[in-house]
């Protein structure tokens, strides 16, 4: 299972990276990175069709923990996952924008 920090995770994000938070509603309504997919860890394996295939996906969570299960679990699906250092927690410390409310996809438009 591969991990990136936040300064190369902000890179792909600006590219257009697809991201996948896994943290629970009420985490998640607070603040998350916008643009990003929302399944929480628990629903994630009955979810993996929601998850969009051949591409890398960048898995956050609070502080980087669930993350890696996240990963995991998408790796073991065959799919390509890096799990986010420090997650949400790491982004907001480096300043950059988040969205807040439980919308399950945002748009970064």
């Amino acid at each position: 299972m591969k991990e990136i920090d936040t300064v190369n995770f902000a890179r792909a994000w600006e590219s257009g990276a697809t991201v996948l938070d896994v943290r629970e509603d009420y985490e998640y309504a607070q603040a998350h990175v916008p643009g990003t997919t929302w399944i929480p860890l628990g629903q994630l394996p009955d979810r993996l069709a929601d998850v969009p295939p051949g591409e890398i996906v960048y898995v956050v969570c609070a502080s980087g923990n669930r993350s890696k299960q996240g990963a995991r679990i998408l790796e073991s699906a065959g799919r390509a996952a890096v799990s986010v250092a420090g997650g949400t927690a790491a982004w907001l410390r480096a300043g950059h924008p988040v969205e807040h409310g439980l919308a399950a996809v945002t748009d970064r438009s």
